[in-house]
Order: structure tokens, then C-alpha cells, then sequence
């Protein structure tokens, strides 16, 4: 996601529901219970879920377990129930995976020499390379596809083999990108995470099985452990019973093996770059990729993981399910320090359990939703939205009851876009399956107190990828409506000082009661939105 300065506090138009209650009749009650998300609430819930007690909450771990039995205590106080038959806690849904760890074994031999993990290399795997395997190799050069420059032209195709690119971004003889996009805020010059993650775009469809991504210094390969501390960070987590991983190996190698893998030398690297800039354009190389073969060692450690289910039955169409959705988990402890997740998404789960709230507290009063809603928690997002992706596949409600998934992910600051410039939220999927669901959005937000509604992430084209990111996309895969609300992103993002005291709650309380009513709304009408529109 795009990394932004520190926000600022901002004030909200009005007091929750001032406005709005000049507009709306007495008797509505959306109106009513909205008013009662309050910034207090959400504060009071957030500084213990994204306190150091809870560990980053990652996934399988000391504080995503303490963090579960937290929001299922909260479910039970509310009077929601818990759905999930055959488990210890009917709000918890169980499942088992892999803790997949690298072993130091791990090599890559290229002619008679064998070079060695996390000393000549780097890498994440997908569990193809199980045993000694022939690298397929292509060379790409920078791996970019961009206006006014793209190294896939003359490729041909590849899926299935394992691309060899160079890191960093083609200069001209004016010592100026190539590329003429530099507007996208792709950053393909970046020699870490976030230059690989650019390249992605354009090398996902390809459905290659590998990236050997050659650093063009020593000394650019030394900062990798810093570079790329987020993604080498992670333990890869898989399903107990899944096959192979889908998201392509990834080598990040040193200049000494990467002119291995081409078969020439740090001269001939440096010729192949030189060519480029006088020709202005990507050149034939004249590499031949020697002969490599790749064996991975993963050392696989099972343990169990829970989402969080509280369900409020609905009335006279209950059969029918709106679900309110969003992640829990976080990153765990690195290094001694904390990733207390504030934002993402710990502003998600206490707007999740604020809604709730909201809608238990109308039921009391008898004024319950018409269809049925489940409040959903899931774990493992921060892992490949895992967790979203064990409730659809052994979904406790059928998904083609499953009307709609309303998903909130980091919802808690303000941008430097929108800094100053009053309430706002970022919308992503409300048009791709739905739109009726569009529509009732976009109407919902007229009737109360309008935030401004932003759609830049909205296109599935746009590099940051949202619509793909978080668990509304495993509803969509099915063909579930979904609307995913968002406020952007900041520096803080996946690092240890994404705390509490950063977060917006004035703002975050407008946001929450928008998405309340719109969820009120679905809740309500006499028919469930239609899914007439895109392929998700």
C-alpha cells in the first residue's frame, strides 16, 4: 500500500447524527443506533487489541489466541451466538496449517558450484522446488513493462518458467528513466520489496514459477535483510491439506550468482545495461543461462488458528446473511519490538465489534435487522487472507444465502491526499458484482451526512491492487457482492509504530456509522442486491 506522512487530527462536520437528524424523519432508526458508535467505545477496545499485551497478534500465536477469546467474550456479551457446531467454543472456527520455515540446506547449483542460502541468496517458496528440480531459465531484463518500455515484447510464453531479471530501472543517455510513466508511482528503480512488488503487476498474469531477482551491487545485496525485512520476515503459512502454492518463487541473489545463472560475468552485465541506454529501448542479450538446479528444505510445524463468528438472526428473511468482515491478526514481534497493528487492521475488528453492538442494542429494542448478520473476524489475512479463505471454502451460512460482505481494513487515519480536507473513505468493489449494491451505497451516503467517497483504488488496474488484497476478494471469487472501505495509507503501515495514539477516532466514528447504515440498509430492504454486473 502507498506510504504517507503522519496524519494530523481533523474534526469531523458535526457531532454524530446532528446533521443527519435535520434531514431524517423521527422515526429512523438506523439514524437512532449509528449514534451510538462512539469514539470512546472504539478507543476503549482498540488500546487493549492493539496493546503490547496481545504480541501483534500474529497468526497461530500467543496474541492472535488472546485476541480471539477477547472479541468472542464481546460477542457473547452482546447476545450475538455463536454459529460454529463441533468446536470447543461455537464462536470459534478452527482450522490447522503449516508454519513453513526454510531450512539453511536450501541451495541453488550452478555448474560445480553449489551457492547457499541467506549467504548468496534469499529466498520465499512455494514447495515446487521439493527436490533437486533444472532451473527453466528466461532472461527479462529489468522485468518492467511500462509506457515507452517493456521487456515482455518478444518473451513468448511464460508460464512455468523462472524468469532472471535485474533489479533497478534502465537509465538513457540523459541519465533519465526510460519508461515514460513515472506518474504511476511505480517504483521499479527501488532495489528492495516495494520494486519487486511494482514489477508484480505485470509479471502475475504471466504465471511464471520463479523470479531470480539479481541486486546490481554487493553492497545493494548486503542491505536485503533490511530491504526486504517484511516479505523474509514472514513465515510462510499453507492450508494442512493444500497443494502447491500459487504465487511464484522468489530468489533475490547476489551479482556474483546472478552472473551465473546468465552465464557471463559482472562486465557482461554491465555491457547489457550500457546497450540499453544507448538504444534507448530493451536489447537482445547475449547471455546464455547456464544449466541450475534448485532444491528447497522446508521444515513444516502444524498449529491451529481461529476465525471469530458472533451471528445475530434476522426476522422475516433470515435465511438470508449480510456479513460484517475484518481481519484481526497482525505481525507478530520482530526483533523485540511489537506490531501492534493499530490501523491495520485493528480499526477494522473494533468497527466490527462497534456494528455489532450497534445492531444487538436494535434487536433488544425490537427493531432487529430482517435478514440474518454474521460478524466475522478472520485470521491469517496479514498471511494471504487466509482465514477468509477457510470461511469460504466451509462457509457455516451457504454463500449463495451470503448477500453481501461489507470488509473494513484500516480504517483509522487520514491520509496525506485527504489531510484537512474533511470526512472521506476509499471504496473498492462496490461496482464489480453488484449494482444495485453500488447504488445503495452511494445513496446511503447522501441521506446521512455524506462523506466523500473516493474510488482511486477502485480500478483492479491500479498498482497498489487492493481489490485483491484483503478478505472481501474470497467473497468475491464466489460470487458474493462485496464493499471494501479503506482510508489509506501511511508511513506506520507494517511497522512497529502503527500504535494507538496515531489513531483518528472522530473520523473513524463517521466512517463506521456510514458503514452501519449501509448495512442497515441491506439488512432491510425488501429485496437482496442483484449480482447483475463484472466478473469479479
Amino acid at each position: 500500500m502507498a506510504q504517507d506522512k503522519p496524519t494530523s487530527k481533523i474534526k469531523t462536520k458535526s457531532k454524530p447524527g446532528k446533521t443527519a437528524a435535520a434531514l431524517a424523519p423521527a422515526t429512523d432508526f438506523s439514524l437512532r443506533y449509528a449514534s451510538g458508535i462512539t469514539a470512546e467505545d472504539l478507543r476503549k477496545h482498540l488500546s487493549i487489541l492493539a496493546s503490547d499485551e496481545y504480541e501483534g497478534r500474529e497468526t497461530g500465536k500467543k496474541g492472535q489466541k488472546m485476541a480471539a477469546e477477547y472479541i468472542s467474550k464481546q460477542f457473547t456479551a452482546l447476545g450475538l451466538t455463536g454459529p460454529v457446531k463441533d468446536s470447543d467454543s461455537p464462536y470459534l472456527q478452527h482450522f490447522t496449517m503449516n508454519r513453513l520455515r526454510l531450512d539453511p540446506s536450501t541451495s541453488v547449483k550452478i555448474g560445480g558450484k553449489t551457492f547457499v542460502l541467506n549467504k548468496d541468496f534469499y529466498a520465499v517458496v512455494n514447495g515446487t522446488f521439493v527436490t533437486a528440480t533444472p532451473v527453466q531459465p528466461v532472461f527479462a531484463g529489468y522485468g518492467i513493462q511500462a509506457e515507452g518500455y517493456t521487456d515482455f515484447a518478444a518473451a513468448g510464453d511464460l508460464h512455468g518458467k523462472d524468469l532472471l531479471m535485474l533489479l533497478g530501472e534502465p537509465m538513457g543517455k540523459n541519465g533519465k528513466p526510460l519508461r515514460q510513466d513515472e506518474k504511476t508511482g511505480l517504483m521499479f528503480g527501488d532495489l528492495g520489496f516495494q520494486g519487486v512488488v511494482d514489477r508484480m503487476v505485470a509479471i502475475r498474469p504471466l504465471k511464471p514459477r520463479s523470479l531470480f531477482c539479481i541486486e546490481p551491487t554487493a553492497g545493494a545485496f548486503g542491505q536485503v535483510p533490511k530491504t526486504f525485512a517484511y516479505l523474509l520476515g514472514l513465515e510462510q503459512l499453507a492450508f494442512a491439506d493444500a497443494p502447491a502454492r500459487t504465487r511464484p518463487n522468489l530468489f533475490i541473489v547476489s551479482p556474483e550468482m546472478g552472473s551465473a545463472l546468465l552465464g557471463t560475468n559482472a562486465a557482461g552485465l554491465a555491457n547489457y545495461q550500457k546497450a540499453v541506454a544507448a538504444a534507448g529501448k530493451p536489447v537482445v542479450s547475449p547471455f546464455k543461462p547456464a544449466a541450475a538446479l534448485v532444491q528447497t528444505v522446508e521444515k513444516k510445524e502444524p498449529f491451529t488458528t481461529e476465525n471469530v463468528l458472533g451471528f445475530l438472526e434476522g426476522s422475516d428473511k433470515k435465511e438470508e446473511v449480510i456479513v460484517v468482515s475484518a481481519h484481526y491478526d497482525h505481525l507478530g514481534v520482530k526483533d523485540g519490538k511489537v506490531f501492534n497493528g493499530a490501523d491495520d487492521d485493528g480499526s477494522g475488528t473494533v468497527s466490527v465489534l462497534e456494528l455489532a453492538e450497534a445492531f444487538a442494542q436494535a434487536k433488544k429494542d425490537g427493531h432487529g435487522p430482517r435478514r440474518s448478520i454474521l460478524f466475522l473476524a478472520n485470521t491469517g489475512e496479514e498471511e494471504g487472507a487466509l482465514g477468509s479463505e477457510y470461511y469460504t471454502s466451509h462457509p457455516i451460512f451457504p454463500l449463495e444465502n451470503t448477500v453481501t460482505d461489507l470488509n473494513i481494513d484500516m480504517v483509522g487515519r487520514v491520509d496525506s491526499t485527504h489531510r484537512g480536507k474533511g470526512d472521506y473513505l476509499y471504496l473498492v468493489g462496490s461496482d464489480k458484482l453488484s449494482s444495485e449494491l453500488h447504488a445503495l451505497s452511494e445513496a446511503t451516503n447522501q441521506k446521512y451526512n455524506p462523506v466523500a467517497l473516493d474510488y482511486k483504488f477502485n480500478d483492479p488496474n491500479d498498482p497498489e491492487r487492493i481489490y485483491f488484497r484483503s478478505d472481501h476478494y474470497n467473497f468475491a471469487k464466489h460470487q458474493v457482492p462485496v464493499i471494501f472501505y479503506y482510508s489509506g495509507g501511511h508511513p506506520q503501515f507494517h511497522q512497529p509504530t502503527d500504535d494507538v495514539d496515531l489513531i483518528d477516532f472522530p473520523a473513524m466514528v463517521r466512517r463506521d456509522q456510514l458503514i452501519f447504515h449501509t448495512a442497515w440498509e441491506l439488512a432491510n430492504r425488501d429485496s437482496r442486491v442483484v449480482v447483475d454486473s463484472n466478473k469479479p
